[in-house]
């Protein structure tokens, strides 16, 4: 089973939103017993909270099925718990290598390395525009899924 952790600075927009929008491409795929996929943030800023309205409202308008969920800060011991931390911009790459350590098994990625337009995925917590940022995580989720195929030979 490959373990995948979508991570942001607070786990209630893009990490989760990358979490929801991957589950469904592997449902689609049929690869359910094969990615086991979950989110986390880099700050405890936002525990006790769920998925923020706007996330939640793209997500539903692209028909994306959504599950419980509440925000989960991203521990040292999560290294040895997943194959994959998908960051969502520089900034939090940066904090996920703070708080894991040293990535001696190249764990560590940002979410649009897997695709021709290497840049950060905006913060539509602060931008509001949650329609690009969905559009910018399915172009991620879409190249890193090809990536795990072709890794794994899946």
């Amino acid at each position: 089973m490959i373990k995948v952790c979508f991570v942001c600075l607070g786990n209630i927009c893009r990490s989760p939103m990358a979490k929801f929008i991957f589950q469904n491409m592997i449902k689609n795929a049929n690869l359910e017993n094969k990615i086991l996929v979950d989110s986390k943030a880099t700050s405890t800023e936002e525990v006790g909270h769920s998925l923020y309205p706007g996330a939640k409202e793209e997500l539903e308008k692209h028909h994306i099925p959504i599950t419980e969920h509440m925000v989960s800060v991203l521990e040292k011991d999560d290294y040895d718990n997943y194959d994959y931390f998908i960051g969502m911009d520089t900034s939090n790459v940066f904090h996920i290598k703070r708080i894991l350590g040293e990535d001696k098994k190249n764990k560590i990625f940002k979410l649009l390395d897997f695709t021709n337009d290497r840049r950060d995925i905006s913060d539509p917590w602060f931008t509001g525009d949650f329609t690009s940022t969905y559009q910018d995580i399915v172009l991620g989720c879409t190249g890193f899924l090809e990536f795990l195929k072709e890794e794994n030979d899946i």
